[in-house]
């Protein structure tokens, strides 16, 4: 364009493309790799997340076992109740367990095992 418009845009976009450093290519293939840790994490925490809500139960309604969502004899504010709490531990576990094993892998990498902002879940 005449007015000089794609350069400009180029610098404010924070300048001309530029080489990238080793680490920048390591940070493309670290996700590949987190992916078995991360879902070995997953299945951990998804066990834990399962024994710490059975233990909450227990200790909440002095109970055994859970009311299930089948359960024909269990109403619906106990029902609810349970799947709110199993929620609430089993997202708490699994994002500690998560950030965990994250931050594990990049203190011995030296890389962050995501690739970019926010890319984690949806």
């Amino acid at each position: 364009m005449a007015n000089g418009w794609p350069r400009r845009a180029a610098r404010w976009a924070g300048g001309p493309a530029r080489k990238k450093s080793p680490l920048a290519k390591n940070k493309k293939k670290l996700p590949f790799v987190y992916q078995p840790i991360g879902l070995a994490l997953s299945w951990v925490s998804g066990a834990v997340a399962g024994l710490a809500f059975h233990q909450a139960w227990k200790a909440f309604r002095h109970e055994d076992v859970a009311p299930d969502a089948l359960d024909q004899d269990r109403g619906w504010g106990e029902i609810l109740l349970a799947a709110a709490v199993q929620g609430a531990i089993f997202a708490v576990v699994r994002s500690a367990v998560d950030r965990t094993g994250a931050k594990a892998i990049a203190r011995s990498t030296g890389v962050w095992p995501v690739a970019g902002e926010g890319a984690g879940r949806g």
